[in-house]
């Protein structure tokens, strides 16, 4: 019999997941393990794409996408950080992640390495393995706030490495990269003549704080940045997304056309004209889930706080990362799994999202405020 690649059977688990789906198993879990936006979609997104299908336009698009909504999203990136961006950069596709796959199927040869953060999201490894190049994670570490070291960077890297992926807001951390941190981090991989692939997910939620793109220090075009509307807009199960492509001369927007081909042809009709509804729309549901999100970390970290639970202040996203290191034993995989069976709450573990999560969780602030607090007020609390 013929046997599927090694690489594909030797993919791990994808812890999230596997706690969230146990958790949904039993219907009177509080599921804060994932981070699914709690709102209802706005009726305008909802009637685009319902008219688009009332008039039947449900054949192929161009590869890129519909070209009002590779402009939407050209005109989001050019307003938010002032970055020159034509609309022949823009590829729509099928979420953020489908944008990191395509990325990367660009950008690396089997063998190839590729700089991923720990803690950081699994899909970055997990993509990379999928294309048989190698994770190599970079460590963020509490004690500097969870935020990267261009010096442990540089220790890692070797001539092998080819990608460096960056994710600000960070999903699990909450944590914000500074202009001059972003800054630094674009040089290192200029020196090293790395590329660099930013996830900006949740670039639409930060608190005091502003989002700053590595494309705003690209002078030599290595940086490709990935989007979606699912965090943004709510549009989590319509996926779509987009990854914007640095400008080059060698052709790259015609070769990225070419790999959409191959691999997903083009994204839903119906779901494009949602998009575009979303992005040039009124904007009130974003507003009203800043608010929202905002809201649930100030009261999270009230409750984390009476009981005596060390956490990383979120300045972006929506999630708060705490330390119940005094509660989990060193395995806090086997923690949340015991703690949704005696207490009836879902949080993600640490180590989803690398090693140094040992003793973390990832709380997500996305839902309903009072199942939040009644959900952490029954953690454990620290003596």
């Amino acid at each position: 019999m013929p046997q599927l690649a090694p690489h594909v059977q030797n993919m791990a688990a994808n812890q999230i997941r596997e706690i969230t789906e146990a958790a949904w198993a039993r219907p009177d879990s509080i599921v804060l393990s994932i981070g699914e936006p709690g709102f209802p979609l706005p009726r305008h997104v909802l009637e685009a794409g319902m008219a688009c299908l009332d008039r039947d336009e449900t054949n192929y698009t161009p590869n890129a996408g519909i070209a009002p909504l590779r402009e939407a999203f050209a005109h989001r990136f050019r307003d938010h950080n002032g970055v020159t961006t034509s609309n022949s950069q823009v590829f729509v596709t099928a979420g953020a992640q489908q944008g990191l796959h395509l990325a990367m199927s660009l950008l690396l040869e089997p063998g190839d390495e590729v700089l991923v953060p720990n803690p950081g999201y699994p899909t970055f490894a997990m993509t990379s393995r999928l294309l048989n190049a190698v994770p190599v994670q970079y460590p963020l570490y509490p004690e500097h706030g969870f935020q990267p070291l261009v010096s442990d960077l540089e220790a890692v890297i070797t001539d092998r490495t080819r990608l460096l992926v960056l994710n600000s807001p960070s999903n699990p951390l909450g944590a914000v990269f500074s202009a001059d941190l972003t800054a630094e981090l674009v040089e290192l991989a200029r020196k090293h003549d790395l590329w660099v692939l930013s996830d900006e997910c949740y670039e639409a939620f930060t608190y005091d704080v502003p989002h700053v793109s590595p494309a705003v220090f690209d002078t030599d075009g290595r940086v490709f940045t990935s989007f979606t509307a699912s965090k943004t807009y709510g549009m989590t199960g319509l996926r779509i997304g987009a990854l914007i492509v640095p400008a080059r001369s060698e052709g790259l927007e015609g070769l990225v056309a070419t790999a959409v081909e191959s691999t997903f042809s083009c994204v839903s009709t119906p779901a494009q004209y949602a998009a575009l509804a979303a992005l040039t729309g009124p904007q009130d549901y974003v507003t009203t889930a800043h608010a929202h999100y905002r809201a649930n970390r100030d009261a999270a970290a009230a409750v984390l706080r009476e009981r005596n639970i060390p956490f990383l202040d979120a300045q972006g996203a929506f999630y708060l990362w705490a330390d119940l290191s005094h509660a989990t034993g060193g395995n806090v995989r086997a923690w949340v799994k015991n703690f949704l069976a005696q207490q009836g709450v879902a949080v993600a573990p640490g180590t989803a999202f690398g090693s140094i999560g040992e003793g973390w969780v990832r709380i997500a602030l996305c839902g309903n405020t009072a199942e939040l607090v009644e959900g952490l007020s029954r953690f454990p609390g620290r003596s």
